[in-house]
């Protein structure tokens, strides 16, 4: 058992945390800052503001399958330094456009698509990368203060890329995700490799017969999420629930600005506070599985995201704020916990050799209807304006978590590492219990 806290006196660790704490809050100003650059500096229409959410993702459905395959052959920490260097510069050009006069929404878009590219390859290594800084009894605590951290730094983010863009302009207040980015590289540099650390790695490369085309190096990990009973209802939640709920984050800041009618920093605000749930699920997580077990305590999250969601098509000025801020915050606070358990349960289940391609293989799915529903939220928002197209999405969102209730997941989740065997792709695997 590790002592409260006691992986923040992990130097290692430490320094990862930083980094993606800095880079969080960065990031998080972005994901309002762009779309409040689109809207109030370009005047992009509600579907043009969707359109950057997916193109944030598509990424996902281009690349995402492969990225895996190729983080399982290369040490994951470069790959993360090199991804931090990337979008540092993608994000920077939109200021330097700005201020030269040339920006435009295409620019925009393109910056979004690279910067997502990059963010898939960065994400999966990440995945990779930290049972190699920490034990497998540490990661649910690891995960727990990353998702936290991540969840600290979106209050502060969103709050920021509010009030920056009405003192600066939203286009100047972009580079503080340029430089965020930096930090996170910076942090990176400080960490020794595994073998100068004093913990070489255990990952091998694949033989030479799995180096012959992209399907046979992606095939092993989309097998086991395919046939794995706790895998495949894992990943179809996360795809339903993200097909919808993306959808939310597309319309959010039109509908708060543009129906709801409040201003830049009053809907940065708003949106920052309701992510303050993120901060308490991630918190949460470990107590809740000790309570319940991952598998209920995985259950009673995605419920209760799900159901929380439709108090946010009820906002309105005055005291009906109060619903967003609920819905919100409530809606947070089960994502993050949810994450935290699912992220913990794959890093333990799945054998370390094939970790990479199996989280780009849940994330391919899941990712992958990110832009989806964002096209399909703009369509939504257009035909039927942005507060009835929230509550289609909701209610698809809270429907989401049948895949869950239907599975051998309320059962409860296996928490020994499943034994890597030859030919992943064929045959019956029984996982192993505790």
């Amino acid at each position: 058992m590790t002592a409260r806290g006691g992986l923040l006196r992990h130097r290692d660790f430490r320094l990862l945390w930083i980094g993606e704490t800095v880079s969080g809050a960065g990031s998080s100003m972005a994901a309002v800052g762009v779309p409040l650059l689109a809207v109030t500096t370009l005047r992009a229409s509600t579907f043009a503001a969707a359109a950057l959410t997916a193109a944030a993702y598509l990424p996902w459905l281009v690349i995402g399958l492969p990225a895996g395959a190729w983080v399982d052959r290369r040490p994951a920490r470069p790959l993360m330094i090199a991804c931090d260097a990337l979008a540092a510069l993608l994000y920077a050009s939109l200021p330097a456009a700005a201020w030269l006069g040339a920006l435009t929404t295409g620019q925009v878009i393109i910056v979004a698509l690279l910067a997502g590219a990059a963010n898939v390859v960065f994400a999966t290594a990440y995945q990779v990368y930290l049972p190699s800084l920490v034990g497998p009894a540490q990661l649910t605590e690891g995960n727990a203060w990353l998702q936290g951290s991540a969840s600290a730094a979106a209050i502060g983010g969103r709050a920021a890329a509010g009030l920056a863009t009405r003192t600066l302009g939203a286009a100047t207040a972009l580079l503080f995700n340029a430089a965020s980015f930096l930090v996170s590289a910076g942090c990176l540099l400080r960490i020794p490799p595994p073998s100068a650390a004093g913990q070489p790695s255990t990952r091998q490369p694949p033989p030479p017969a799995a180096r012959q085309t992209t399907r046979t190096r992606v095939w092993p990990g989309l097998a086991l999420v395919a046939r794995d009973p706790y895998l495949r209802p894992l990943t179809l939640y996360a795809a339903a629930a993200n097909l919808a709920y993306t959808g939310n984050l597309a319309l959010v800041v039109v509908f708060l600005i543009r129906v709801v009618r409040l201003g830049p920093a009053a809907a940065g605000l708003l949106l920052a506070a309701g992510g303050a749930g993120g901060l308490l699920g991630a918190l949460l997580a470990p107590r809740l599985t000790r309570a319940f077990g991952p598998g209920r305590a995985l259950i009673l999250t995605g419920l209760g995201a799900g159901l929380s969601g439709l108090l946010i098509p009820l906002t309105a000025r005055g005291p009906r704020l109060a619903c967003y801020l609920a819905g919100a915050t409530l809606i947070a606070a089960g994502l993050a916990a949810g994450n935290v358990i699912a992220g913990s349960f794959r890093q333990r289940y799945c054998p370390s050799s094939l970790l990479g391609r199996v989280t780009a293989s849940m994330r391919f799915l899941a990712y992958g209807m990110i832009p989806l529903g964002a096209v399909a939220a703009g369509a939504l928002g257009t035909a039927l304006g942005a507060r009835n197209a929230l509550w289609v999405l909701q209610a698809l969102f809270a429907a989401a978590a049948l895949f869950l209730v239907a599975s051998p997941v309320r059962a409860g989740l296996p928490l020994k590492q499943l034994q890597q065997r030859e030919h992943l792709g064929r045959g019956r695997r029984d996982p192993a219990h505790v």
